[in-house]
């Protein structure tokens, strides 16, 4: 019992009435009109609803007899009548009437079918307040249409999509948390007869689903997000030809002003992707088209919506659409900065989800960590210290050798990202063995790398290695016996070159404590030309030793020398921390941490 067939004329049924002329009503209900009250009207009109649902299609005589009935419910004076609760139970009739005279409509005009649909559409917002006394009726309504696909009757009229757009934003707005499973099924069932049994889908219709995709819309309501995601999954074989018309628009022909969601195009395509890829199938080569703009700004926003298609965990596009991939890899290469920094920053997801595409990444990476660009030689050295991190399997050892290369970079911040993430990896795999033997042999050569770097100029280098060696190669945290074993098979397995450093580097830190020292016993005498002449000197001493730029450092010295004077405490704690005895557990946390503040203060 549905409306797919074509609705055949009902010209014989329009002309029956009771043999006096009046419509006939079922037995105890009095002629309804607009001289009673609205209170009798419901109570009339609850009768005749449960007449018109006791009766099915068979029943021929009692069809003729309330046709013209059925013909008065469809008068202006119900479909415009003030009261909700009247145009319920008019709504409730008139669903049953499709449902009882099916496949005739008992009305041939298409502007009245227009108006009943559209007055049966609206009294659906009510299914939005669940704890409404008149729900379970909202409810019948809404099982009823989607039981006997009523609205498929709209097919035969001019402006059917007038009354399903409505349909749609309507269902989509009202859906809501406190409905069950059954109101999304009914709503389901509504919605994709039309979809599938209809010529096609109009631009606005499609929007009307695809606009509960976008983000802002689907923060607000996640039951109109679920709901549209279900629609498209059962609609895909019809509606794909609709989403691919759409995006070749507005990708290939720039169109833009056929729709109002054209500027969410990237977001759409993600969100289609995920709840479906075969949504998609005719849209993957127009992104290969964009990703050959002339535009740099287009090439990156399709940059970076391939990366996160490519890049979500579950996602085999790679694999399934290997031109596509292809392409993308280009982009490492591309001319505009921005693109290969989105292009190396992509890589870092690919490399810990999928694992089997490293071997595509690595040589475009090798060749981006020698970019001229110093943000994207950092990137590249983050990408693949985040992937060891989460995984020392997901690095091989030529990408190692990338961010050991650029322990040596040019630029600080990327020697120091590199230097860093290797210390980290040694700590992880060596120190704490997470991943078992064969990890801790594929990085034991960063203890090496990194105090080999201690032969270098540059006193930030000098300092970020004993900053390594005190928090990641002997950990200044562990307990005393775990810390003189771990320096003791350190030292044992160093090769003679980091030995050198090693020792060079306790040299230095020997001689800046003497340094210190000498500082401390100079302000213990008394205050005078010449004590305050080899305080300076002292101090210019000490900032060669620490200071990144020392020739910058004068005023900044006679500051910290100042404070020193005039802070005892500060004096007594700073003896404390060079002394041969002590040790970071002893050391004042307070004080540490104010003349580490004070320093960093000053020197910034």
């Amino acid at each position: 019992m549905d409306f797919t067939a074509q609705p055949k004329p009902a010209t014989a049924l329009c002309g029956v009435v009771s043999a006096d002329g009046k419509i006939a009503y079922p037995p105890g209900v009095k002629e309804i009109t607009d001289k009673i009250t609205t209170d009798e009207m419901i109570k009339r009109l609850k009768m005749v609803v449960k007449t018109f649902m006791d009766m099915d299609q068979d029943s021929e005589d009692e069809k003729q007899q309330y046709l013209p009935l059925a013909l008065h419910l469809a008068s202006e004076f119900f479909l415009r009548n003030p009261n909700k609760d009247v145009r319920l139970l008019v709504a409730c009739c008139l669903a049953d009437i499709f449902r009882i005279y099916a496949p005739e409509a008992p009305y041939t005009s298409h502007d009245k079918l227009k108006d009943i649909f559209l007055f049966i559409t609206r009294q659906l917002k009510g299914l939005e307040d669940t704890k409404s006394p008149q729900f379970n009726r909202y409810f019948y309504l809404l099982e009823n249409l989607a039981w006997v696909k009523s609205y498929n009757i709209c097919f035969e009229l001019e402006d059917c999509n007038e009354i399903f757009i409505q349909l749609f934003r309507t269902l989509f707005s009202v859906i809501n948390n406190s409905h069950n499973k059954k109101v999304q099924m009914h709503m389901l069932d509504l919605m994709s007869s039309i979809i599938m049994e209809g010529d096609g889908v109009t631009q606005e219709l499609l929007d009307s689903i695809l606009i509960n995709l976008i983000p802002a819309h689907k923060n607000l309501n996640k039951q109109s997000f679920d709901l549209a995601k279900v629609l498209l999954k059962r609609t895909v074989q019809t509606i794909e030809a609709c989403i691919a018309n759409f995006f070749n628009q507005v990708l290939v022909l720039g169109r833009s002003s056929v729709s109002d969601l054209s500027e969410h195009v990237f977001d759409l395509i993600q969100e289609l992707f995920a709840i479906d890829p075969h949504l998609l199938l005719s849209v993957m080569p127009q992104l290969e088209f964009k990703l050959k703009s002339n535009d740099g700004e287009e090439r990156l926003a399709v940059v970076r919506l391939l990366a996160k298609l490519f890049g979500s965990k579950d996602s085999d596009l790679a694999t399934q659409n290997r031109p596509l991939w292809q392409c993308f890899l280009g982009r490492f290469n591309d001319i505009h900065v921005p693109v290969r920094l989105e292009s190396v920053k992509f890589a870092s997801h690919c490399l810990m989800n999928h694992p089997d595409l490293a071997k595509d990444l690595t040589e475009y990476l090798k060749v981006r960590s020698h970019d001229p660009e110093e943000a994207i030689r950092h990137d590249v050295i983050v990408t693949i210290i985040t992937a060891a991190k989460r995984d020392l399997a997901l690095v091989n050892d030529q990408l190692l050798g990338f961010v050991r290369e650029r322990t040596l970079d040019k630029r600080w911040r990327v020697r120091k990202e590199a230097m860093m993430g290797l210390a980290q990896l040694y700590k992880k795999y060596c120190l704490h063995g997470e991943a078992g033997k064969e990890a801790a042999e594929k990085v034991s050569w960063i203890k090496d790398k990194l105090l080999h770097i201690y032969y270098q100029n540059s006193i930030d280098d000098k300092l970020l290695v004993e900053k390594i060696f005190a928090q990641y190669l002997v950990p200044h945290n562990l307990e005393t016996e775990e810390r003189m074993k771990c320096l003791y098979y350190l030292y044992a397995s160093l090769d003679p070159n980091a030995v050198k450093a090693l020792n060079e580097m306790w040299k230095c830190q020997n001689m800046l404590r003497s340094h210190v020292r000498e500082l401390l016993d100079l302000h213990k005498q008394p205050t005078s030309e010449a004590n305050c002449s080899a305080m300076f000197g002292k101090l210019m001493t000490i900032a060669s030793e620490i200071l990144p730029d020392p020739g910058k450092a004068q005023d900044f010295v006679k500051k910290f020398n100042q404070v020193l004077g005039d802070d005892e405490k500060l004096r007594s704690q700073l003896e404390l921390l060079i002394s041969p005895t002590c040790s970071c557990k002893q050391a004042d946390v307070c004080v540490v941490s104010k003349l580490y503040l004070y320093l960093c203060v000053t020197l910034f």
